[in-house]
């Protein structure tokens, strides 16, 4: 990484350079895992599966990313970042262009987990490029800068691929996540310094994270995001069946939820670099706080709106303040393989949220019970934060 860090003391340029090719990955990468939200009904309806069922096609990409990212930054550990980077972004784009094509929920569903390999190691090793061009006290905003793209991903790409599947069909949007991926890989061989060989990893490394604090880490950050997965896997039927807003408005309230990301994203960036030790609860809680608002929220279509912007704000806040943590309870040389493993707990989280939420349905609660158990998650990984610190 040093020569990262020598070419970027030169000019500004090439600091800020390398982060817009990280963040167009990041915004194909959010928009592949978070657009078959909008786009779960036309899904599971072309496929002739229930809705539950469709739910697996998200739960298997957070597994893939949850399980395949961490052997995938063992076995590319070897190979230099941007390498590495252009190797993950080529897998993405073959992931997303098997789902356009495969004719059955099976091979989707394969072609959902391919995907989410390429996931985690992007971001785990996107974090430690990041944090290597920017003077110190600027990391944790570098991380957010990276996240920027998947929080665009929210804005722009959500909205306008659950439109792109609505009036074309889903698997449109799959071929333009595909585009967004190839313009990626591009980006990347271009904009990203060539960087030295990485530091080679061996599995056995993975027990130096065997430990409290480490572990803790990790436990709040799927937890955390488990509350928020168990929500928005079934957003779509939420918005429509429980506050009664119409089909064709959907985009636009994913809209308002991608908007309240992005500033959740700066706010949690800076919220990390200047209080770094009362971040990580306090975003947790408001997490919390914005699911039981959402409860409230969907009783009107009118107080929807500010509800769905208000939980991306609070949901997106918790981005960079769980993986700075996280980098900070990570062994010496071994950050590439901590930002993996924490990115991995995000994805984990993600299924396990899209698993309550399909248990919880299953089970005859209904939809408006969502949001008020969904809240529960991050009150528990709240509990962790307040526990006695240990190595």
């Amino acid at each position: 990484m040093a020569n990262i860090s020598d070419h970027a003391t030169r000019t500004v340029s090439p600091r800020v350079a390398p982060l817009i090719a990280l963040g167009i990955g990041a915004f194909g990468i959010g928009l592949t895992e978070f657009v078959i939200m909008g786009l779960l009904p036309q899904v599971a309806q072309d496929l002739g599966v229930s809705l539950p069922s469709a739910g697996l096609l998200i739960t298997g990409y957070a597994l893939g990313v949850t399980f395949g990212g961490p052997i995938l930054a063992i076995a590319a550990s070897r190979l230099p970042h941007r390498a590495v980077l252009i190797l993950l972004m080529a897998i993405f784009t073959a992931g997303n262009l098997l789902c356009a094509l495969s004719p059955g929920f099976g091979l989707v569903l394969a072609a959902r987990v391919i995907t989410g390999f390429a996931h985690g190691t992007f971001f785990g090793t996107g974090s430690v490029v990041a944090q290597a061009i920017v003077p110190p006290h600027r990391k944790a905003s570098a991380i957010a800068m990276v996240f920027t793209g998947l929080t665009l991903a929210t804005v722009l790409g959500l909205p306008f691929g659950t439109w792109l599947g609505q009036i074309y069909g889903w698997r449109a949007t799959f071929w333009a996540v595909a585009a967004i991926g190839a313009l990626a890989f591009v980006a990347i061989a271009l904009l990203v310094p060539q960087t030295s060989p990485g530091t080679p990893l061996k599995l056995r490394q993975l027990a130096l994270f065997i430990r409290p604090a480490p572990l803790r880490a990790l436990a709040m950050t799927a937890l955390g995001y488990a509350g928020v997965f168990m929500v928005f896997t079934y957003i779509t039927p939420l918005l429509t069946e429980v506050a009664g807003v119409p089909e064709a408005w959907v985009a636009l309230y994913l809209l308002l939820f991608g908007l309240g990301i992005v500033g959740g994203n700066v706010l949690g960036g800076r919220l990390a670099d200047r209080w770094p030790g009362p971040a990580v609860p306090l975003v947790l809680a408001g997490l919390a706080g914005g699911l039981l608002a959402l409860r409230l929220g969907l009783v009107l279509p009118v107080l929807a709106a500010p509800a769905m912007f208000f939980l991306g704000l609070l949901a997106f806040a918790t981005l960079a303040p769980l993986q700075a943590r996280m980098m900070s309870k990570t062994p010496e040389g071994t950050e590439t393989l901590g930002s993996t493993l924490n990115i991995s707990a995000f994805n984990l989280g993600n299924a396990i949220g899209a698993w309550l939420g399909g248990l919880v349905l299953s089970a005859g609660f209904g939809l408006s019970s969502l949001a008020p158990l969904a809240a529960l998650l991050p009150l528990a990984a709240l509990a962790l934060a307040f526990l006695p610190e240990r190595n």
